[in-house]
């Protein structure tokens, strides 16, 4: 089953994040009710998925090095190279020394970065779809505070059940919920809210749409804390400080424990 001929391009915009709000609401409408849409766009997820993996990349080889540090220095011989290597060992040693440290640390910090955020693009995606629920007035498809309103909403919409818990007496009321569309497949999003702030926490099976880890960050001024529960992915995403949202974090693992 191929992909709509008349959406090829907005599929590639949507996967890059170039559609404007409205664009981008009636792009994920349609993914939702064409099945061939959806499986082109998450080939095109798992094809730039591939292509940032680490075995795809080239290395260079020292001879590739060698005649590029050559090309940087065209009046330099190589025997005015080892003279000046030869009259200056203690200055090479500690370029080299200060270059294998720099390497030392990057590597602790990507390796790092894989064990807390797993998946390639998933915080860049949290982040685009709560603003976009803000901006585009499709932040909430049912609008109750009531979990027995919010959480049959759900049925037969997603191939899961997402826990909705009333965590107003903890100061973070329910709103309702929505469905959205992170990392390739339909999640479920629901909705608090914190005074003027709000929450989405997205919800979806563990292990089918990217796995985000036990992983709690700040970007582009929103605080995002993530874990797995009960086999499912949560991730909540809100303009609050860290503080308050591993607050609301902690309340609702807690109460959604079986």
């Amino acid at each position: 089953m191929s992909a709509c001929g008349d959406k090829e391009l907005q599929l590639h915009g949507l996967l890059d994040g170039e559609l404007d709000a409205v664009n981008t609401l009636a792009c994920e409408a349609h993914l939702r009710v064409c099945p061939g849409c959806g499986a082109e766009f998450q080939r095109l997820q798992s094809l730039r998925t591939a292509l940032r993996a680490p075995a795809v990349r080239f290395a260079a080889s020292p001879a590739l090095r060698a005649r590029v540090a050559a090309a940087l220095e065209p009046s330099r011989t190589p025997d005015t190279a080892a003279a000046v290597l030869t009259q200056r060992p203690a200055r090479s040693f500690s370029i080299w020394a200060a270059s294998a440290a720099v390497a030392a640390l990057a590597a602790v910090c990507v390796s790092l970065m894989l064990v807390y955020w797993s998946s390639p693009g998933l915080a860049d995606e949290l982040v685009a779809s709560h603003v976009r629920s803000l901006l585009a007035t499709h932040l909430i498809d049912v609008e109750a505070s009531d979990r027995h309103v919010v959480k049959p909403w759900f049925n037969g919409k997603v191939d899961f059940a997402p826990p909705v818990i009333e965590l107003a007496d903890a100061g973070f009321p329910l709103a309702g919920g929505r469905l959205d569309y992170i990392h390739g497949r339909v999640v479920a999003a629901i909705v608090y809210r914190r005074r003027q702030h709000v929450i989405n926490l997205f919800v979806w099976p563990a292990g089918v749409a990217g796995s985000a880890g036990p992983a709690s960050l700040r970007q582009d001024g929103y605080s995002l804390t993530c874990w797995t529960q009960a086999g499912l992915e949560f991730c909540a995403i809100s303009d609050l400080d860290r503080g308050e949202l591993q607050q609301f974090r902690a309340s609702f693992a807690q109460r959604a424990r079986p």
